[in-house]
């Protein structure tokens, strides 16, 4: 058994700034997730692509990302954050100057696929520091901090992005962001230390593992999938945010431009406010639920809520300025899933934090990354031949044919979240820590 002499805990200052090193890479993330709604049209005019295709090369990043996540949860429990993170952004790097500056579409579809499968580890670190430098009563509030950050990644998508590609064409505007992930990678290097511990301050993890390390890589993956709330949360969170990620993401601001005739810096405001609203929403119910010590509750609320809000935008045509409030109210209910993470950490042992972090993540990109494409072949299934430009336009029922399945994906979540236990916010793994009977159970 190791012993611990220090007493006293890291400054919040230190904490963030050790944090906060992920959590940027996890913003540069989200941009690169985001980007391809406003490079949508530069896209298909400059490699004479169709909707399924642009949703294939968009969906390149959720396909690695979703790919990567059980072996980067394993791999952070395993060889630590720092070296993790490190090695994701230098990856990162490059594949954001390949697909930037990449001569023909094979060369931008490899990197959009290493930009997806090296942000995939932004999000499972993320989770993994914060358990080490904060309180576990703030894990959902810190998570919920992250999501925001991340958040203005995807609002940089969306306007800011925008006219920067108004004035200096898509390829430069992408590219810069590879130089400043190249930075980020050294100075993630020489700054960041996985454990309070290596600053000579009293680590925060958990005492099991303080005391006994982290599962061996196949047991921890083991335990996590054999529990059944790990899947329920699994498909309750992927399939509440990825609806989000996709018309945010991509078809959007084509819808708008198309059926509503809105310029695409217009379009690109609607979807930003959706993530922005998506970014506050996620730390609001982060620190909703750790103060009143309910997960399931706010959790399942939310849902409904945003299951609603797509109903109401599937079925109901409103003026473009009502659309702000009501893609509003979906994108801050829908942060509600953050505090999946945290019930799917409490559900399960903490030697395996890192594994169930990338269990349950993979979800969320892994649905996004089928809806994207699926979406596009709906689309052109109903398209009637019109290009305007070189760019398909698509008609509104086509639109709203592809767009029930956002509504289907938010309601069947609800169903997944009823059937979750209520954990209190604390740990019910009683195997993996005698003594926690009472806290157990369903309540």
């Amino acid at each position: 058994m190791k012993t611990h002499t220090r007493s006293t805990f890291p400054p919040l200052r230190l904490a963030w700034l050790m944090w906060g090193f992920v959590a940027v890479f996890y913003c540069v993330g989200f941009f690169q997730r985001m980007a391809p709604a406003v490079l949508a049209e530069d896209l298909m005019r400059d490699f004479q692509l169709d909707g399924a295709l642009l949703g294939n090369l968009s969906a390149a990043y959720f396909y690695a990302y979703a790919l990567m996540q059980i072996p980067t949860g394993i791999l952070v429990d395993q060889i630590g954050a720092r070296r993790l993170a490190t090695m994701a952004c230098t990856t990162a790097a490059a594949g954001i100057l390949l697909f930037s500056f990449g001569p023909s579409l094979w060369f931008v579809y490899l990197g959009r696929f290493l930009i997806g499968a090296s942000v995939a580890v932004a999000w499972v670190t993320c989770m993994k520091l914060a358990g080490h430098w904060f309180p576990a009563n703030r894990f959902a509030s810190v998570t919920g901090i992250a999501l925001l950050l991340g958040n203005v990644g995807g609002i940089a998508a969306g306007v800011p992005l925008a006219h920067a590609i108004d004035l200096f064409g898509w390829r430069m505007a992408m590219g810069a962001s590879g130089f400043l992930t190249a930075f980020l990678a050294v100075a993630t290097w020489f700054i960041l230390r996985d454990d309070p511990e290596e600053y000579g301050y009293k680590s925060h993890a958990h005492a099991v593992v303080l005391d006994q390390g982290n599962l061996p890589a196949g047991r921890a993956l083991r335990s996590v999938v054999t529990k059944k709330d790990t899947w329920l949360l699994f498909f309750g969170g992927g399939l509440t945010v990825s609806p989000v990620l996709v018309f945010a993401g991509l078809w959007g601001v084509p819808y708008l431009t198309q059926v509503y005739q809105l310029e695409v810096s217009e379009a690109a405001w609607l979807t930003s406010t959706m993530l922005f609203a998506l970014a506050f929403g996620a730390p609001f119910f982060g620190s909703l639920s750790d103060r009143i010590g309910r997960r399931k509750m706010p959790y399942l609320i939310a849902t409904i809520i945003t299951a609603l809000g797509w109903g109401i935008f599937l079925f109901v045509k409103l003026p473009y300025l009502m659309l702000f409030p009501l893609v509003g109210a979906i994108g801050f209910t829908s942060g509600a899933m953050i505090i999946g993470f945290a019930t799917a950490r409490e559900v399960n042992h903490p030697g395996a934090a890192g594994t169930v972090g990338g269990v349950v993540n993979m979800s969320v990109l892994g649905i996004a990354a089928i809806l994207q494409p699926f979406l596009g072949t709906i689309l052109d299934t109903h398209w009637q031949g019109t290009l305007v430009d070189g760019v398909r336009v698509y008609s509104e029922a086509a639109y709203q044919a592809a767009f029930m399945w956002l509504f289907a994906s938010a309601a069947a979540a609800v169903f997944m979240i009823w059937f979750t236990r209520e954990t209190y916010c604390r740990i019910i793994d009683t195997a993996a820590v005698p003594g926690l009977e009472r806290a157990g159970g369903d309540h």
